[in-house]
């Protein structure tokens, strides 16, 4: 059985759960790399910005829950964390990955899960991401749900339960998130104008090349 976690805690723990499984030669992570984890802008909704102490705490709530252990001593210079999930519950890799993107993206669609889900388990049909979900709703202890269809939407999205049930009544009343709503776009837009900086700085460096050899 899992405790029930806040959303802090799910984005830690389906961070390890990401690295463990898509750069297992950087798992398990330290502080610093769990995060920069948390923070991504790619395959991350809703985008945050946690700082150290905020992740340390998530760290310090799921050590308390044996969720999580810690490595120290040896060849770690500094902690390192990795997650004891398999030590709760017995999933497969099937249903593992689409929990973790359930964890790091929120409610999603078949079709969404079986396409972000892929890099780290390739699916062959929707049929078999559909039958996950319901094995994993039907546990004694479920993981996942079905969400109410929701106007302007031509399928049904599934959320997980690691929250509890009360969280599942938050997604629903927040639509305009999974639309492109403002929390989305202002993310977009912030990704858009650090892409800007870059290109910029990747113009001057070649500038500044090409000077040396009088071009």
């Amino acid at each position: 059985m899992i405790p029930l976690l806040d959303p802090v805690e799910v984005r830690v723990l389906g961070c390890m759960i990401e690295k463990e499984n898509t750069t297992p030669e950087y798992y398990p992570l330290t502080l610093n790399a769990l995060v920069n984890a948390c923070n991504q802008k790619s395959n991350r909704d809703p985008v945050v910005s946690y700082d150290d102490e905020t992740v340390q705490e998530a760290l310090d709530r799921l050590r308390a829950k044996r969720l999580i252990t810690v490595l120290t001593g040896g060849g770690n210079r500094v902690p390192k964390y990795g997650h004891r999930l398999p030590d709760h519950i017995n999933l497969g890799r099937r249903e593992i990955a689409l929990l973790c993107e359930l964890m790091l993206r929120g409610p999603q669609t078949v079709g969404e899960l079986r396409d972000r889900a892929g890099r780290m388990h390739k699916f062959s049909d929707a049929d078999e991401v559909e039958s996950c979900i319901q094995g994993m709703a039907a546990r004694e202890q479920p993981l996942t749900t079905k969400l109410p269809r929701q106007p302007g939407m031509k399928e049904h999205r599934y959320a997980h339960l690691l929250c509890g049930a009360d969280a599942i009544a938050d997604m629903t009343a927040e639509p305009a998130r999974n639309f492109g709503g403002s929390d989305r776009v202002t993310a977009l837009e912030s990704e858009v104008v650090e892409l800007k900086q870059r290109v910029a700085a990747l113009e001057e460096d070649l500038r500044r090349f090409k000077g040396q050899f009088g071009s």
